[in-house]
């Protein structure tokens, strides 16, 4: 959407501007919540430890971290006895895989079990707060509303088929769910877990150069600088200078992905000028090893300045850190101070993983002020959604080009598109696990995962624990950074809109 808004010139209503922050800002929480849970906790949690635990020593350690109000012996005792079945069965069901018993794994028994009754009262929580999506965007995941111009969501508070003052009471309800469940149970959980890994505060650190796009517009300016979350770079892990972000600086190598550039592999395109051209000869999956001094990846490696860049939480929150704003630094310097370390300890393995739930602190306190907004702009008769002056292509120059920057939960997210007399000519997107994922670039730098798994310890190299700690802690989406591409007939996959 900002992409060819950009290009249009087109400026979005406040209250599209409102909606769209607000089912972003769901997004981040709700998958913050998830990542931690479902997708990385158990990195750090052991599910053997749990069976050991005593329950009243569980709810001994919960109550003294939080006063959530499952946190009864009978609550973990159950909870406890429910993993026993799983056990007794030999059908794990969630648990099924994993290290369990792993060196690596340093909780006592009973913040195990307490981190797994939190695992899966996350599993219904999650399913109850992303409704925010179902109001507003119609579905989750891909909401089914958004309009380059606005929001396809009717709002008339005096009639039942549209957004109304109900579909606003639900809003609030939901964002209150959400919050208490970050405050109470979610960073709680996070701080007494990496307590007990600060070592992990010295590993992973990767290329200590970080992206931030930044996200939530205060104004409805299409790649507006002003922002909740602010734009900026940080180099060589610098605290003290945060630059700003020129999309111009930003271009793409194929030198180790398997993908070919008629200027050469060691060419650097900047992605108004991309090309998916797969056209490469050599061994096809399933791999028997990959040769790292050829080509080894179906992703591309983006560069800034020809920089290797770190993007996701730890980025986004360094910068607004470093910029002093004042909800994140509160919270970054809270967290530090309970676990007892500076501010050197966010880059890092364990900073990237404190940095999510960071974010989803801040982000989910920003929810009842992004509804206390709208709800304002209703009262007084703001209705407007939509902009569809610049909807008929007819009304468009011969030839337009745009970028929208925004900023996924897992980092920053580019659009680049060029039009050409009313359809689009090209378009490439750099997403965020296509900057930390990236291979090798034609100077031979390293990718922000290559680059964090150095020197990295290995207990036991046929569990490789560890090295799943420092990848997971990316939040790594390899189907979002790769392209589509036919293997039989080598074309990229086209699809026309009528």
């Amino acid at each position: 959407m900002r992409a060819v808004e950009n290009a249009l010139g087109i400026t979005i209503p406040d209250n599209a501007r409102l909606v769209r922050n607000l089912i972003s800002g769901i997004q981040y929480v709700q998958d913050h919540t998830i990542h931690f849970y479902h997708l990385h906790g158990l990195d750090w949690v052991d599910i053997t430890g749990a069976l050991k635990a005593d329950p009243a020593k569980t709810s001994q350690l919960a109550q003294s971290i939080s006063d959530w109000h499952n946190s009864s012996t009978v609550y973990f005792k159950g909870v406890q006895d429910k993993l026993k079945s799983f056990v007794q069965s030999g059908q794990l069901g969630l648990f099924a895989n994993g290290y369990w018993g792993h060196p690596a794994y340093k909780l006592p028994p009973e913040a195990d079990l307490m981190a797994v009754a939190h695992y899966l009262e996350a599993l219904d929580w999650q399913r109850e707060v992303i409704r925010i999506h179902a109001i507003l965007g119609s579905k989750n995941p891909h909401a089914q509303t958004y309009l380059v111009g606005g929001m396809a969501l009717a709002i008339n508070p005096n009639e039942e088929s549209t957004f109304n003052v109900d579909g606003l009471a639900s809003l609030i309800k939901y964002a209150d769910i959400a919050k208490e469940f970050v405050e109470k149970v979610y960073v709680p959980d996070l701080l007494a877990i990496a307590s007990f890994y600060k070592e992990w505060t010295e590993l992973g650190a990767g290329v200590g150069n970080y992206l931030s796009y930044g996200e939530f517009p205060n104004d409805s300016v299409s790649n507006t600088e002003n922002l909740f979350l602010p734009r900026g770079i940080i180099f060589n892990k610098d605290l003290t200078k945060v630059y700003p972000v020129d999309p111009s600086k930003i271009t793409e190598y194929v030198t180790h992905s398997w993908y070919e550039y008629k200027e050469g592999n060691n060419a650097a395109k900047h992605p108004w000028e991309g090309i998916t051209n797969y056209k490469y000869t050599g061994p096809k999956p399933p791999y028997q090893f990959l040769d790292t001094n050829q080509k080894y990846s179906w992703v591309k490696s983006p560069r800034y300045e020809d920089r290797v860049m770190e993007v996701g939480p730890l980025a986004r929150m360094l910068v607004a850190y470093a910029k002093g704003h004042p909800q994140v630094k509160a919270a970054v310097d809270g967290a530090l101070k309970k676990l007892g370390v500076g501010p050197e300890a966010l880059f890092s393995t364990l900073g990237r993983t404190a940095a999510r739930g960071i974010e989803a602190l801040v982000v989910v306190q920003m929810l009842p002020v992004w509804i206390g907004q709208l709800a304002a702009n209703i009262k007084k008769g703001d209705y407007r959604v939509f902009d569809g002056a610049k909807w008929d292509p007819s009304s468009w120059p011969k030839e337009a080009k745009g970028f929208g920057l925004f900023e996924a939960p897992r980092g920053a997210l580019g659009h680049w598109v060029r039009i050409k007399g009313g359809a689009i000519e090209n378009y490439q997107c750099v997403v965020p696990s296509t900057w930390n994922a990236s291979p090798r670039d034609a100077k031979g730098q390293r990718g922000p995962y290559e680059q964090a798994l150095l020197g990295t310890p290995v207990a036991e190299p046929d569990k490789p624990l560890e090295i799943l700690r420092t990848v997971h802690s990316f939040d790594p989406c390899l189907a979002c950074a790769v392209h589509v591409t036919d293997l039989t007939t080598n074309k990229s996959i086209k699809v026309k809109a009528v």
